[in-house]
């Protein structure tokens, strides 16, 4: 791990702590949808799902074009923080619904909100990988997201059972905005003018 830098390392921890805050909730949120939700249903399930999905693909790549038109990498950074932050405040707003609708407009919000986060996320780690360990860096966060879906989601369980789903929502975005903290260490080492040009890169 010596040949990987400070910022894709961060990323990497980062996106570990984002999966393993949301991969508690993934297996199970259905059943929140259909047992705690008054109106809740199985079709329930599927719109609120089909929210997230189509606000976070439809927009993303408008966000993206403009991160890709900008100089400098403070508008990513900022977008992939604020996004980030907005993402994991959502599941608080599940401890105080009742209603589809509400879940609904939560994950609308989350789509913004991720569709901000992912675009920035991916061209920061982009241009900071080191020459030459692409296929590794690229694999270790796949790995390590792996690992935190993995252990998160019989924990999930676990925790839902016994203490019920409000402590499950509220560890969720503790790991969230833990993981949204932890990209505050890399501010300085974000690009400040043309990404091509030497003299503005990020501090080491």
């Amino acid at each position: 791990m010596t040949a990987i830098n400070k910022v894709i390392k961060t990323l990497i921890a980062s996106d570990f702590l984002l999966q393993a805050g949301w991969g508690l909730i993934g297996p199970i949120f259905a059943i929140f949808l259909t047992e705690q939700i008054k109106d809740g249903s199985v079709a329930t399930v599927g719109f609120v799902a089909a929210t997230y999905w189509l606000t976070k693909s439809l927009v993303q790549p408008f966000i993206a074009h403009y991160f890709d038109r900008k100089e400098g990498e403070r508008d990513d950074f900022i977008f992939m923080v604020a996004g980030l932050y907005v993402a994991n405040l959502v599941p608080i707003g599940y401890l105080f619904s009742n209603y589809s609708w509400q879940i609904i407009l939560l994950e609308f919000i989350r789509g913004l909100a991720m569709a901000c986060f992912v675009p920035a996320w991916y061209a920061i780690f982009t241009r900071h990988i080191d020459r030459g360990w692409e296929a590794f860096s690229w694999s270790i966060d796949s790995t390590s997201i792996g690992i935190a879906a993995g252990f998160s989601a019989a924990f999930g369980g676990i925790v839902a059972a016994s203490l019920g789903f409000k402590i499950l929502f509220i560890l969720v975005s503790f790991f969230g905005l833990l993981s949204a903290s932890m990209l505050l260490l890399i501010n300085r080492h974000t690009f400040t003018g043309n990404r091509s040009d030497p003299q503005n890169g990020p501090k080491r």
